[in-house]
């Protein structure tokens, strides 16, 4: 049986998906039972908190293979830490955990830092591993759909930085490969989407899909981060994207792999397609496809 952590997330929703269309079977993890409306109906829930270590146990019951996913915060590391614990002691022998392309004790970038903590404390639990380590998810995007709406541009401290951004539902059939077929313990997997593009080439790509001009404006970053504060997004965070944009400025975010093609045995997803795709969701806020928010990898 396989347990998915944050299954009503960008990630976990579409590994939701993605199991149900290949008839495996699973369970969701929920902290909150009252966001079971956001899943399908069909899906087998338990509810579970990694803040409470002590409600995992029930959770992990039977468990074989586990997908590990939070929401990027200060206590990132604590939370996942506790996951892996209580997997370890429930005799789970698999777990497949979404980190970050560039994950690096030595990084400039905390998200890379405390990915590259989290993966080695999974090495070192007796569970056996596997880490899909992704780019940029073209999902963030729409975190833009109301400047584009209002003005017509996209706002972001990115220059002429070219970022293989990549798809949630192509992360997602690596996720259900890693967790259904043999061979992909012990392995990372970066995973990318087809190209690397700068910011202007998506307004370019947003501007077909909608059928309205959309521009790029590139923003320094004191002003980025004012804005993600008054977006309520953590200082922590809005420092951590800070930095993140500086290693795309230094070309850490360019590179293109075949892990979409070699492990999920499909084309990945351009950018292109994905802006058809959510075409009305940045028009309407209505998603077109199963993912309904946006995200990003940190």
């Amino acid at each position: 049986m396989i347990l998915v952590t944050g299954a009503t997330g960008n990630i976990g929703r579409e590994v939701v998906i993605e199991l149900g269309r290949r008839g495996v079977p699973f369970r969701a993890l929920l902290r909150d039972p009252d966001n079971r409306s956001l899943l399908p109906g069909s899906v087998q829930t338990v509810e579970g908190d990694f803040a409470k270590p002590e409600t995992l146990e029930r959770a992990l019951e039977g468990i074989d293979h586990a997908f590990l996913v939070t929401p990027s915060s200060e206590v990132s590391a604590e939370l996942e830490n506790n996951f892996i614990k209580a997997a370890s002691q429930a005799g789970v022998h698999h777990i497949v955990k979404l980190s970050v392309m560039g994950a690096d004790l030595h990084s400039t970038c905390r998200f890379m830092r405390f990915h590259r903590e989290i993966e080695i404390e999974l090495e070192h639990s007796g569970v056996g591993w596997t880490h899909l380590r992704p780019n940029l998810f073209m999902q963030m995007t729409l975190a833009y759909k109301s400047t584009i709406a209002s003005q017509g541009a996209i706002f972001a401290p990115a220059a002429d930085s070219r970022i293989s951004m990549v798809d949630v539902r192509d992360i997602a059939a690596v996720a259900v490969t890693a967790l259904t077929e043999p061979g992909h313990v012990s392995k990372s997997y970066v995973i990318t989407g087809p190209e690397a593009l700068t910011y202007n080439d998506v307004a370019q790509y947003l501007s077909n899909a909608l059928g309205t001009p959309v521009r790029f404006v590139n923003i320094p970053h004191n002003v980025a981060k004012d804005s993600m504060l008054q977006m309520r997004i953590s200082p922590w965070r809005a420092d951590g994207v800070i930095e993140l944009n500086e290693l795309y400025k230094r070309g850490e975010g360019a590179a293109v792999t075949e892990a979409v093609r070699a492990v999920g045995r499909k084309e990945p997803i351009a950018f292109a397609q994905f802006a058809r795709d959510f075409a009305e969701a940045f028009t309407t806020g209505i998603a077109a496809s199963t993912t309904a928010a946006a995200g990003t990898r940190g």
